[in-house]
């Protein structure tokens, strides 16, 4: 059975989910590959040449090939989606959270004119994540189809909270999934370490949505 729990990267679901870009325009199959920094101020590195504020190396997140997934239907949402089993729930602001350690797959959906483009998480999305969230870089924004239709797909890197304790942080790989549907975009955000092998499992996460009406 699931257990619940609080999420530790709550604040990171708050900053990146806020943003569900919605269009009426046509929808565009190209793909784009672009930076941006967090704007904020270079710390100088200590005395022994090792800057103090430098991302760590986090352990790898790779998702097991043998765990098994079980659907979950989001309440009075009409979708459901399959997570690994035994990670943690949390809900919190509209998002439903699945986490394990440093691995996260977050849900939320959100009313919308149209469906979302590659032109317009250019606009709306990526200038909120450039100015929010630390250590972001832009990896690709580009259309995609699962089993539940068409979606755009932006990847890109971002740091972790701080750890509590230590005050050190690494560098978090995020995958943002955004699909139309009767007058709403739901949004799957897939998160792990940086570097870990997940292309399958999530790709299994985002193939497993259904709507059910």
């Amino acid at each position: 059975m699931r257990k619940l729990t609080i999420l530790p990267l709550f604040a990171i679901a708050a900053v990146l989910l806020a943003a569900c870009g919605s269009s009426s325009s046509s929808g565009s199959s190209s793909t784009s590959s672009a930076s941006a920094t967090s704007g904020t101020a270079s710390t100088p590195a200590s005395g022994n040449g090792v800057n103090p504020n430098a991302p760590e190396s986090l352990p790898p997140g790779d998702i097991p090939d043998t765990i098994a997934y079980v659907p979950y239907a989001v309440p009075g949402a009409g979708y459901t989606v399959s997570t690994p089993e035994g990670w943690s729930r949390s809900s919190a602001g509209g998002v439903v959270s699945f986490t394990d350690k440093l691995n996260a797959v977050r849900i939320s959906a959100a009313p919308a004119h149209g469906p979302v483009t590659v032109a317009s998480v250019q606009q709306n999305l990526l200038p909120k994540l450039a100015s929010s969230l630390k250590g972001y870089k832009l990896q690709s924004v580009s259309s995609v189809t699962r089993a539940a239709g068409a979606a755009i797909r932006t990847a890109y890197l971002g740091y972790s909270p701080p750890d509590p304790v230590t005050g050190k942080f690494g560098v978090l790989a995020f995958e943002r999934y955004d699909f139309f549907h009767k007058g709403r975009v739901v949004t799957l955000l897939l998160s792990a370490p940086n570097g870990s092998d997940n292309v399958d499992p999530w790709k299994r996460i985002t193939n497993s949505l259904v709507f059910t009406r």
